[in-house]
């Protein structure tokens, strides 16, 4: 009977935090009130206060749980123990997986965090931090000499420019879907525009 109530528990957690990360995405978390969260999520204020103290607290568990999840892919992809350049186009095919159906925790990380106190927030840039490590060292094994000259983080904070940003411009009814960018973003990280082609199906690009 615990088991099956800390498992109700949970999975209103998880329906309450989505909601939470919508209406931080559409309205910005400023804009949002326990009030308009309580009511997207169909519960009583009351209710809403015993999964969360504050909307901050609500913010934080979105980005940190969110985070986790990329945390977790990574040791997932890197428990492959693929070839050099096979882990890394597979790491940046899961991450861009992901983002396509996590619009609104992608959204709520890089633009509402900056919202939260000090100690979440170094919670969340620390998870942040070790996502880009292992990317950092994802590029160092395809390319030595990119680490020698110290420049694997730089790489793979190029990298990440390409990937998480998508959300502002990729339509879901445009020419191209995230899993075509996988490809699209790997030809040019390794080999520049004259890699794009090669590596991506489509001749276009979104207006």
């Amino acid at each position: 009977m615990a088991r099956t109530k800390a498992a109700t528990h949970d999975q209103q957690r998880n329906a309450i935090l989505s909601k939470a990360a919508e209406l931080f995405a559409d309205k910005g978390f400023h804009a949002t009130s326990m009030s308009q969260l309580a009511a997207a999520c169909g519960v009583s204020k009351p209710l809403l206060y015993h999964y969360a103290k504050d909307k901050a607290e609500m913010l934080f568990s979105v980005a940190d749980s969110y985070m986790d999840t990329l945390v977790d892919l990574v040791d997932e992809v890197e428990s492959e123990a693929l070839p050099p350049e096979a882990h890394l186009r597979r790491l940046i095919a899961r991450f861009l997986e992901t983002y396509a159906t996590a619009h609104s925790h992608h959204r709520v990380l890089v633009q509402d965090v900056r919202h939260l106190d000090e100690a979440p927030r170094q919670q969340v840039a620390d998870k942040e931090r070790a996502v880009v490590a292992a990317f950092a060292r994802a590029v160092a094994a395809v390319e030595p000499g990119v680490s020698d000259k110290g420049l694997d983080k730089v790489v793979a904070m190029i990298l990440f420019g390409m990937m998480n940003w998508t959300f502002t411009w990729l339509r879901a009814n445009g020419p191209l879907t995230y899993e075509d960018m996988a490809p699209l973003v790997t030809g040019i990280l390794l080999n520049g525009v004259h890699g794009t082609l090669g590596e991506h199906k489509h001749n276009n690009v979104p207006a």
